[in-house]
């Protein structure tokens, strides 16, 4: 159990156990892209660097990797109200993309993403997320790379945090109430 800000978070999910899904992941891409040349990871920050950076390191081949920030949550919950705060400076014509996000609660943030990048002609665009939350979400398009279905409890480590608290923790904990 730990403490942040005044609220309580038990273990959820061990550091062993993130990265065996991570390499479960990398392992379907890799199978998935494997004679596919322009590769893009377009990795979400800020949640998403630690995971992006432990699965760029099993990825195959010569991928590119650039970064976007956007956001929609206000303390512990999604505010429905995505902003961009970086923008998307790379050429992604005929690029195939894989969004890396760290999770995809309700979806609004996803679905603003893949209204962008869609008019900027890709290839391909794919979603690759470390957890999903099924009972949260209300997007209409599809998650190619789950790499875990988790309950709707607020988590923080492993790059999530609580109003910045948390990311550098190397396990990832659920809000106790």
């Amino acid at each position: 159990m730990i403490t942040v800000q005044n609220k309580t978070f038990k273990k959820y999910i061990s550091q062993e156990e993130i990265q065996q899904i991570i390499a479960d992941l990398a392992e379907r891409i890799n199978k998935d892209y494997e004679d596919k040349e322009d590769v893009l990871f377009l990795v979400v920050l800020n949640g998403a660097f630690m995971f992006a950076a432990d699965l760029f390191k099993r990825i195959n081949g010569l991928p590119l990797i650039s970064f976007v920030k956007l956001s929609s949550y206000t303390n512990t919950s999604s505010s429905g109200n995505v902003k961009q705060l970086i923008g998307l400076n790379e050429d992604l014509t005929d690029k195939n993309i894989i969004i890396v996000e760290d999770i995809v609660d309700s979806g609004i943030t996803m679905g603003d993403l893949l209204k962008l990048l869609k008019h900027k002609n890709p290839e391909s665009i794919e979603i690759c997320t470390l957890m999903f939350k099924p009972n949260n979400f209300r997007g209409s398009y599809n998650i190619k790379y789950v790499g875990k279905e988790i309950t709707d409890e607020f988590i923080i480590g492993y790059g999530f945090d609580l109003n910045g608290i948390g990311r550098n923790l190397p396990d990832i904990y659920q809000l106790q109430e």
